[in-house]
């Protein structure tokens, strides 16, 4: 103990002595400037013997024995006391912060918890109300924490996503992002479908006496029509196990399950929009680049060698990045140039709106007649005609947008992403309108016996078909692709990845999985399939057949367009056509849970008649009149929905001001300091010149200190600093 105190004092005497002799010298020069230094090393002096005595008395209430114990153990005495005297909160940030491995802090915070438990009761300032919430916010925080651990452990393709992302830069991780965000959502209906609607339905179910072929696979008709598959196998009756047992009303379960999903997914959206465009736009350090957090901050956590390289691969991609963006806003052009690449947008757009109403036109008509084409051809492969047009034209007129890039030329890679993002997606839902137009006005009104089971076919031919078209465009085109220019056209070299055409497929596969889960509930089971499968072949496609993007840009923002285009127009135009089945459409009369009803709403209808007989369930029936089933609620929702976007948009507004008015602070500052240096700089040059023996002395001192009286010397030193600080201001 004593060893550890007496280096301790020399450490703190050199240091003040050290800076005393600089300050000493450096008064010499003015007396303005010398009261100032002398202040400035009178308090650091005053502070650090404040400190080595408050490292002294921690020492002992650790109760340090070892005679002369090493620095390491030192620090970590110190460190050790110094977290004893936090509370809990404080203790656990204090922890949290340290760059130290997870081993390292639990043993730590083992360590500390080991002391604590040592000292007598009475030294614990802590009313029985305090020790009370320390447990209850422990007892909280360690299942929390375990969850925490749990979510990460399972986390689906960490690893992939950052190999992904150190290579190929945060534009093309934003589609993998994307696409397990969606798988996710998948996941999330399958499991409440399958809980409330087929498990209920399997225990009632009949054999099924139809044959298996095979082909039902690609046409979804044969086998699976009478199975839980489609919407006109469920029963219409409540489903009772035994007399007196607790019953199950399947119309209720089909209809309120259904529902429940959309309004959870409405939710889940505003929920992800809202934390993106925080995270995204009004957080200041997007302004600024993260550019602090790129270069001088690293997580001390990764020791692994391979986890560091690939931690290096991906900061000099985001460095990239930023540069790139950086060099891209400072191009300005010339007036002929902005007239030029105007005049290309112009002519880009009417060609691509021409192509897209071409497209639109002809599935309307192919749809229109696609039912006397059935009948006229009784192949069970005639039904495959409508969805393999559809998908070539999703295939085919997206590539053709992306060579309008060769003509175009946007400054900024994400405005060409922006721009075809929305023809795309212009092309995508309005054939999906058509089609949505040809289900509810000529399937459902054309007096088959179970239309919906029929509409729930053809959303799952077209979702096949779609997922059956980009595999082959996976294995087959790209690959093609990276054949002929890598040995035949090697001018055209390796392609790079289509985020915007890839990112309009899944938006386009979801919005018929959210149109046909009414008419068939197992979509959500398929798309989860055929996700889960897209994102093995499009790494594996990416690593091969792709190269990075020539052009670095920051894709922090992208998922926020993704899902502003997953929620308007698709999800929105979603919940239009499922408003205008359940409402205005009469459900058939031979099959499904809604047989005999005027229009599906009606079995809402006489629920909430039942319940109003019922005085305890009087609080639904008030429910459902005054906010379900009131237009104004709804209008007062919208309303506040859109106050609290104008007031984020202002917020986005405020903060890109304030780092505006920050950066230019920032610069004005820097030109004040070069003229401070520069005035400096030239008084040191003049007092040189005047006392050039006063500078020799300083420099001989500096340059052969004495090592056998060190400490006196230092001492001496420290001595006279503060008697010239006394005789220079008594106040002082």
């Amino acid at each position: 103990m004593l060893c550890f105190a007496w280096g301790l004092a020399n450490s703190s005497f050199s240091m003040v002595s050290s800076t005393s002799d600089i300050d000493v010298t450096d008064a010499q020069t003015g007396s303005r400037r010398h009261h100032k230094r002398a202040k400035r090393s009178l308090r650091f002096s005053t502070s650090l013997t404040e400190s080595f005595s408050q490292t002294l008395l921690s020492a002992e209430s650790v109760g340090v024995d070892t005679p002369c114990p090493s620095h390491e153990n030192i620090q970590g005495q110190k460190l050790i006391a110094s977290l004893m005297s936090m509370t809990s909160r404080d203790r656990m940030k204090a922890i949290r912060n340290q760059p130290r491995s997870m081993e390292e802090k639990r043993n730590l915070r083992k360590m500390v918890d080991k002391e604590k438990s040592k000292q007598p009761h009475g030294t614990l300032e802590l009313s029985c109300c305090a020790q009370c919430l320390n447990s209850i916010s422990l007892a909280y925080r360690r299942p929390r924490s375990g969850l925490s651990e749990l979510l990460d452990s399972v986390s689906l393709w960490q690893k992939t996503l950052k190999v992904i992302g150190g290579k190929f830069g945060t534009s093309v991780l934003s589609y993998f992002n994307f696409l397990r965000w969606l798988l996710k959502f998948n996941i999330f209906s399958f499991i409440v479908t399958f809980s409330f609607i087929i498990i209920p339905q399997l225990t009632v179910a009949e054999r099924n006496t139809l044959r298996f072929t095979g082909l039902e696979f690609l046409t979804g008709a044969g086998y699976f029509t009478d199975t839980v598959m489609y919407y006109g196998f469920y029963t219409n009756s409540t489903i009772r196990h035994r007399i007196g047992g607790t019953s199950y009303h399947m119309q209720l379960a089909y209809i309120f399950t259904i529902g429940t999903c959309l309004v959870i997914c409405l939710f889940s959206l505003l929920f992800s929009m809202a934390r993106y465009f925080r995270n995204n736009f009004i957080n200041p350090h997007i302004y600024s680049r993260g550019i602090t957090k790129l270069i001088f901050c690293w997580d001390f956590t990764v020791t692994h060698e391979r986890a560091v390289k690939l931690k290096q691969k991906n900061l000099s991609t985001e460095i990239r990045e930023n540069l790139s963006e950086i060099r891209q806003e400072n191009v300005k052009l010339t007036l002929n140039q902005r007239l030029t690449r105007l005049s290309a947008h112009l002519a880009a757009w009417v060609v691509s709106t021409g192509v897209a109403v071409a497209c639109c036109v002809a599935v309307y008509y192919l749809a229109g007649n696609n039912s006397e084409f059935l009948e006229s051809h009784r192949n069970p492969g005639a039904v495959l005609l409508l969805p393999f047009v559809v998908s070539c034209i999703n295939l085919a007129v997206p590539r053709f947008y992306s060579a309008f890039r060769l003509v175009e030329r946007y400054e900024t890679p994400r405005q060409e992403v922006y721009m075809l993002l929305i023809r795309n997606i212009f092309l995508k839902i309005s054939i999906i309108g058509i089609l949505c137009y040809y289900w509810l006005n000529i399937v459902a009104l054309a007096g088959e016996s179970c239309w919906e089971t029929l509409i729930g076919q053809e959303i799952y031919r077209l979702l096949l078909m779609d997922f059956v078209f980009s595999l082959a465009d996976s294995f087959l085109g790209e690959f093609l692709r990276r054949i002929i220019g890598m040995h035949f056209i090697k001018s055209l070299g390796l392609q790079e990845f289509d985020i915007a055409r890839n990112v309009l497929e899944l938006i386009y596969a979801q919005t018929l999985v959210w149109i046909g889960t009414f008419f068939c509930p197992l979509l959500p089971f398929i798309q989860m399939i055929t996700l889960f499968i897209m994102f093995y072949v499009k790494n594996i496609s990416l690593m091969m057949n792709f190269q990075p993007p020539s052009k670095a840009w920051r894709a922090s923002q992208m998922m926020t367009f993704f899902i502003l285009l997953l929620f308007f127009p698709s999800f929105t135009g979603v919940l239009c056509t499922l408003a205008i089945t359940i409402w205005r459409l009469k459900p058939s009369a031979d099959c499904g849970p809604f047989r005999g009803l005027p229009f599906f709403i009606h079995s809402i209808y006489s629920w909430i008649d039942t319940l109003s007989t019922r005085p305890s369930y009087l609080w639904v029936v008030w429910i459902y009149q005054n906010l379900i089933g009131s237009v104004h609620f709804f209008f007062i929702l919208t309303l506040i929905v859109l106050i609290i976007t104008y007031l984020y948009w202002q917020i986005t507004e405020g903060r890109k001001i304030m780092i505006r008015l920050l950066h230019e602070q920032i610069i004005n500052e820097g030109k004040d300091k070069m003229f401070l240096i520069e005035k400096l700089t030239k008084l040191q040059d003049a007092e040189k010149r005047a006392n050039p023996s006063s500078y020799a002395l300083e420099r001989r001192d500096v340059e052969q200190p004495s090592p056998f009286h060190a400490w006196g010397h230092d001492a001496a030193h420290d001595l006279r600093f503060r008697q010239s600080v006394q005789e220079g201001n008594p106040q002082a």
